[in-house]
């Protein structure tokens, strides 16, 4: 799976985390920073990331931040994106097999480094499962265009 990651300040130690485990899982990636420990405004980093995820340039993508929800907010901006704020391994199944989300937020603040790569992996193995739930995930490209 090709995946996008990027984080704000925020959320640089959690992000180093997750793409030690994508490189263990054998995914490749793309890394959209910062490579600065200074403050930056996170939709500049969940921008690239949500845009190619919709370009369909990516699989997936992760954004962390300090809490995930600034992230989180500014992928859900851009057309196609389905950004889950995710702190625990059942929403993270969840969100996958109900809401088909293509991008996955967390907060470092929020979670450690154990439990995020448990998201992670647990997300990154969901799979869609269509039937009643292609019908909701219709209703929202629906709302899209309104």
């Amino acid at each position: 799976m090709n995946i996008a990651i990027s984080s704000d300040h925020g959320g640089n130690n959690l992000r180093k985390e997750i793409t030690s485990l994508l490189d263990e899982l054998g995914h490749t990636y793309q890394d959209f920073g910062p490579q600065t420990s200074d403050s930056v405004d996170y939709p500049d980093y969940a921008q690239p990331v949500a845009q190619g995820v919709a370009a369909g340039e990516f699989d997936r993508g992760i954004l962390i931040c300090g809490t995930g929800i600034g992230m989180s907010i500014a992928a859900n901006k851009v057309k196609g994106i389905r950004c889950a704020l995710v702190h625990d391994v059942f929403s993270a199944k969840a969100t996958r097999g109900h809401n088909d989300s293509n991008i996955l937020a967390m907060g470092e603040r929020v979670v450690g480094g154990g439990l995020a790569r448990e998201i992670v992996k647990t997300w990154l193995e969901g799979e869609f499962e269509g039937g009643r739930h292609e019908r909701r995930i219709s209703k929202l490209s629906e709302l899209e265009n309104k």
